[in-house]
């Protein structure tokens, strides 16, 4: 899953939050470097990570992809996943999606000291554009895809990403309303 589907899958505990959302940025001991409620908000993050890429309905989404992104296709799924999680942002939460963003980037603000520089480069531009409410729209989705293909070593094509979605939409929404509700299982019964 990517950023948005963290930060919901977290909850309402503040460092879990925080971790779940560093997570792909901490690796090893470095997790050692931060309070307990980061750390749970760490290892929540790659167990969502885990099942997620290990889900039955998942690899379908992948597949469908495979042959034109190769290994890009997880992470162009993850955007996916992300963007009809804020499509349908009402049917999960009852804080509207522009709320819910904007009190998420104020709240990181309060741990600004402890993010990793790789979350703070990339937090200046997701804030700025606001990518977690953005999601919701193909553009938006289109544009965080191009964004990612020009920082990535090797000829990714995700800049054609957006037109895949297009292509096979009810596919994918279908896949993600398969597999979320799995997902929001697996992580209640998650010991953070």
């Amino acid at each position: 899953m990517n950023f948005l589907a963290h930060l919901y899958l977290s909850g309402d505990d503040e460092e879990i939050l925080v971790g779940n959302f560093i997570g792909d940025f901490v690796k090893g001991a470095q997790m050692d470097h931060y309070s307990q409620g980061i750390q749970k908000g760490i290892r929540l993050h790659r167990s969502i990570d885990f099942y997620t890429d290990t889900h039955e309905v998942v690899l379908q989404s992948k597949i469908r992809l495979r042959e034109k992104f190769r290994h890009y296709a997880p992470v162009i799924v993850d955007i996916y996943y992300d963007h009809f999680l804020a499509k349908d942002w009402s049917n999960f939460s009852k804080i509207p999606l522009l709320e819910y963003t904007e009190s998420f980037y104020e709240l990181i603000k309060k741990y600004f000291e402890q993010l990793p520089k790789g979350v703070i480069h990339m937090l200046s531009y997701m804030s700025r554009d606001n990518w977690l409410y953005n999601y919701q729209f193909i553009e938006g989705i289109n544009k965080a895809l191009t964004g990612m293909s020009r920082r990535t070593k090797f000829d990714s094509k995700m800049e054609e990403a957006s037109l895949a979605l297009k292509k096979n939409y009810s596919e994918f929404e279908k896949e993600f309303h398969l597999f979320f509700p799995d997902l929001e299982v697996h992580v209640a019964n998650f010991e953070k």
